[in-house]
């Protein structure tokens, strides 16, 4: 039966970076009208309600309709260590990251901490992540048998280390690429779940592992390849002493054939000129992280300029090193970031870099990440009023983005009114 689903709708006809907050699609009496999973028309509700009365209606009343976030970029392995005080990157790695991470050779483990997690990201309006999991190939079972339970849209790949890390969480080249290809081979279209090639980043890779890894991506072309880039200065001196040969962090990945269409590099804060014309020839992307750039001391990502100059960009929480789960608080992040560079971002800018945006980053804006016809339908509805804070500032609105910057500023869970996985309600 279709499914109709009334409120406000927003959507995008373009990227408001570039053609401002008219690339969006507002409907303040709108509906999206749902079949077998998929959007069939959006537009004003009593037309729809009209032109199909046997749907099964669905009143959202004056809550905002929108596609379901999109996180670019997430630990889930780090669920329960999001938050630990005080360490930057390297240290975090050693003191939170590497030791929980050690557990999830367990299979009963990592199916727990899958389904925890999973379960945050819907209540946060979360319908589509890219994770990282362990180099434990339960890790990676887990969680996909986890997301296909719950029919999401989900991406994620074995994270590859040979050196640099503690002996349980060590592989090898030959068996990081033996266990990401079985791992690939049997997952990898299956409904909707995808893999990702995935060394965790250079310093804990030897050029021998990210040079089979990129044989393995050439090999499955169709599969996104993911790791971090450029996320600390002293992370960057890591590399150039481990690389002495690189002419900079991004020709480590480059010279062993993990830089094309389909890379997704995380953090991506302290680029040089050449690393950003490689990325924007290649049209590879960058994923934006401001919570834990923030949190552990990162730095402020550039993304007037790196917008301006053509880049692909999306958005993430990166939990655990990210200190939420929300996209909204993300989001926030985000605007706080571009405060202190100089550039603050619209809300429809920070609206699409949580839906279009990073959706385009994972090269799958042909099938997520906006309200159209053809689209699945994964669907978050916002509450605009889901505090008494945000209730009497977004009282005192003239349009849509002064009633939407409240939440985008101290939103959370409880903005999310309900939540449409493949047209399934899920909350």
């Amino acid at each position: 039966m279709d499914q109709l689903i009334l409120g406000q709708t927003l959507s995008f006809a373009g990227d408001p970076f570039a053609e401002g907050p008219g690339a969006a699609r507002h409907h303040a009496r709108g509906g999206v009208l749902v079949r077998d999973g998929r959007i069939v028309a959006v537009g004003d509700g009593a037309a729809l309600r009209a032109a199909h009365p046997d749907a099964a209606v669905t009143d959202m009343g004056a809550r905002l309709l929108s596609a379901g976030f999109v996180d670019a970029h997430v630990h889930y392995p780090q669920t329960a260590i999001v938050a630990s005080w005080g360490k930057r990157l390297i240290d975090w790695l050693n003191s939170y990251t590497f030791p929980e991470e050690m557990r999830f050779g367990d299979p009963a483990h990592a199916a727990a901490v899958a389904e925890n997690y999973l379960d945050l990201a819907l209540a946060h309006g979360t319908t589509t992540m890219c994770s990282y999991a362990t180099i434990h190939p339960e890790s990676v079972d887990a969680f996909f048998a986890a997301a296909r339970a719950r029919g999401l849209r989900a991406l994620a790949g074995k994270t590859c280390m040979d050196r640099n890390a503690p002996e349980g969480l060590r592989d090898t080249a030959q068996s990081a690429y033996d266990d990401s290809r079985r791992l690939l081979e049997a997952w990898h279209g299956v409904d909707r779940l995808s893999y990702v090639i995935t060394p965790r980043f250079s310093p804990t890779s030897t050029p021998e592992q990210l040079m089979v890894l990129g044989q393995l991506w050439r090999e499955y072309p169709g599969c996104l390849m993911q790791t971090h880039l450029s996320e600390q200065t002293d992370e960057i001196d890591w590399v150039k002493g481990l690389y002495p040969q690189a002419r900079d962090y991004l020709d480590t990945y480059e010279a062993q054939g993990l830089l094309a269409e389909g890379a997704v590099f995380g953090h991506a804060i302290h680029l040089t000129p050449r690393e950003r014309a490689r990325l924007r020839e290649t049209g590879a992307a960058l994923v934006h992280c401001p919570t834990s750039n923030t949190f552990i001391g990162s730095g402020l990502f550039d993304m007037a300029e790196l917008k301006a100059e053509g880049q692909r960009i999306g958005l993430a929480t990166d939990t655990g090193g990210g200190s939420s789960f929300s996209m909204l608080r993300t989001m926030a992040a985000a605007y706080e970031v571009g405060q202190l560079r100089g550039r603050a971002l619209h809300p429809s800018e920070l609206w699409w870099l949580a839906t279009c945006g990073s959706a385009g980053a994972l090269r799958l804006d042909d099938r997520i990440g906006n309200l159209a016809p053809g689209m699945e339908a994964d669907i978050v509805a916002i509450d605009l009023a889901s505090t008494p804070a945000i209730a009497q500032r977004a009282a005192r609105a003239n349009n849509l983005w002064e009633a939407l910057f409240p939440t985008i500023m101290m939103g959370d869970d409880r903005a999310v009114a309900g939540v449409w996985i493949a047209g399934q309600r899920r909350g």
